[in-house]
């Protein structure tokens, strides 16, 4: 969704939209005697964009997602002797044999600790971008995932400048978390624009 609300006498733009992903029927390992939900994930962002002067915008941007993956039961959370083993077995047969739909709205409050782990089952992301004419890009962002839920945690500096048909962007990661696999990662982006190469070489 997006509309276009003003502010003093400049007209800005605001959007937000959401995504549930990797919806499906489970994986099957070991001919079917461990299943697996599929990693089906929840996105919720949102995006304004303020004018600064003409040719020059500058936008902020946050996504929350969410894994909407039923907890796997923890022998832990159940009692001591015979009648405690009885009770995590049926539990976890009972996880064993719920369905991906199912698991998806369970996955809302299920977690051991309540409504507090919950809430640290949520990522998000901050992000700032200039734009100048739509040509020239410079970002800004800051991904943070809970200690207990992963632990990534990085901020991320990038560039990018487009053309008629194609566009080049840039990003350097810098990870905040120890032993973080995207700590001083370089990564580029080539994107293409179909419909422009299709009006160059129709051109006669």
């Amino acid at each position: 969704y997006t509309t276009y609300p003003i502010i003093g006498r400049n007209e800005c733009q605001w959007s937000w939209g959401f995504d549930i992903s990797n919806i499906g029927s489970k994986v099957n390992y070991n001919h079917g005697d461990n299943p697996a939900f599929l990693p089906t994930n929840l996105r919720i962002g949102t995006s304004f964009t303020f004018p600064l002067a003409d040719y020059h915008n500058l936008s902020l941007n946050l996504d929350l997602n969410k894994l909407l993956v039923p907890s796997m039961p923890r022998r832990v959370d159940y009692g001591e002797g015979s009648e405690g083993e009885f009770d995590y077995l049926k539990a976890y047969e009972d996880w064993q044999n719920m369905s991906s739909i199912t698991g998806i709205f369970k996955s809302f409050s299920d977690a051991p600790g309540g409504m507090k782990e919950e809430l640290r089952e949520i990522s998000y992301s901050l992000g700032a971008e200039y734009n100048y004419n739509d040509q020239f890009f410079l970002r800004g962002g800051y991904y943070y995932q809970n200690p207990t839920k992963g632990n990534l945690q990085y901020f991320a500096l990038g560039a990018g400048f487009a053309l008629n048909v194609l566009r080049l962007d840039a990003s350097y990661m810098v990870a905040t978390a120890q032993n973080s696999p995207l700590d001083q990662t370089l990564r580029f982006t080539l994107t293409f624009d179909m419909d422009g190469l299709k009006e160059i070489f129709g051109r006669k």
